[in-house]
C-alpha cells in the first residue's frame, strides 16, 4: 500500500481527519445510504459521482492532454461497444488515483462542525486508507448481480448507457459487466486492508442498510438529529 505524502493529506479544516468514507460498487445504493444519514445525524455529504463528472472537466481534459489523448476522449462506440468489459474495467481503474486526487481537493474545501461522508465508486479502499485512522471510517457497499440487475430495471440512468452508440444493447452489457469488475476489486481490496463490506442482494431495505453503515461509524457519528 503507497502512502500519501504531506502535501497530499494537507487538511486546512481537518475534514479529511473526520471524512467517513462509503465506497463500492455502481448501483448498491451507496447515495441513498449517504442521504439517510444525512438527515438522521444532520452530517454533510459528498457525493462523488456527481463532483467528478460536473466539478472535474477541466482537469479531466487536463489529464488527456498530458497522457496524449483526444480532449473531448476516446470515441463512445469505441469506448462502451468495441472495449472489453476487462479492458474497461482496467482503464477505469487506472483513473482512479488521479481523480481521487481530485475528490479529495473538494473536501479540503469544506468546512464543517460535523463529520463529512463521502460516498462513491472512485472512493477505493486502497485510496482512502493512507488517509483514515482507523478501518472503522469507511465501508464498502457492493450489490449482488441479482440486486444490480434490479437497480437496472428501477432505475431510469441504470437502464442504458447515456451516450449515443452503434450497438446500445452492447454497450450496456459492457458497462455493467465493468462495473461487476470493479466492484469485485473493491471486494478484494477492501478485505485485503480491514475494511468492513457490506454485500447487498435486496432482502433489507436502504434504511437497514443505513442502520448497519450507522452502527459501524458510531464512534464518529454526533447524537441523531431529534424531530420535534
Amino acid at each position: 500500500m503507497t502512502s500519501l505524502d504531506d502535501s497530499q493529506v494537507w487538511d486546512p479544516f481537518g475534514t479529511l481527519r473526520r471524512a467517513l468514507w462509503i465506497g463500492g460498487g455502481q448501483w448498491a445504493g451507496k447515495s441513498t445510504v449517504a442521504g439517510l444519514l444525512a438527515v438522521q445525524y444532520g452530517v454533510t455529504t459528498y457525493h462523488y459521482d456527481y463532483h467528478d463528472a460536473r466539478g472535474h472537466n477541466d482537469r479531466r481534459i487536463a489529464r488527456r492532454v498530458t497522457l496524449g489523448e483526444s480532449v473531448t476522449g476516446p470515441d463512445k462506440d469505441t469506448m462502451w461497444v468495441h472495449t472489453t468489459p476487462e479492458e474497461m474495467a482496467a482503464q477505469t481503474l487506472a483513473g482512479f488515483p488521479d481523480r481521487f486526487q481530485w475528490a479529495l481537493d473538494d473536501l479540503r474545501a469544506l468546512e464543517s462542525g460535523r463529520p463529512v461522508i463521502a460516498e462513491g465508486w472512485g472512493l477505493r479502499p486502497e485510496l482512502v486508507a493512507p488517509v483514515i485512522d482507523s478501518p472503522r471510517r469507511m465501508v464498502v457497499i457492493v450489490p449482488t448481480p441479482e440486486f444490480q440487475q434490479r437497480q437496472v430495471c428501477e432505475l431510469p440512468r441504470a437502464a442504458s448507457v447515456s451516450h449515443r452508440v452503434s450497438d446500445p444493447a452492447r454497450a450496456q452489457a459492457n458497462r455493467l459487466a465493468r462495473d461487476r469488475l470493479v466492484a469485485e476489486d473493491a471486494v478484494r481490496a477492501a478485505r485485503r486492508l480491514g475494511i468492513r463490506v457490506i454485500i447487498v442482494d435486496g432482502s433489507r431495505d436502504a434504511a437497514a442498510t443505513a442502520e448497519e453503515v450507522a452502527d459501524h461509524f458510531s464512534p464518529y457519528l454526533p447524537e441523531p438529529e431529534r424531530t420535534p
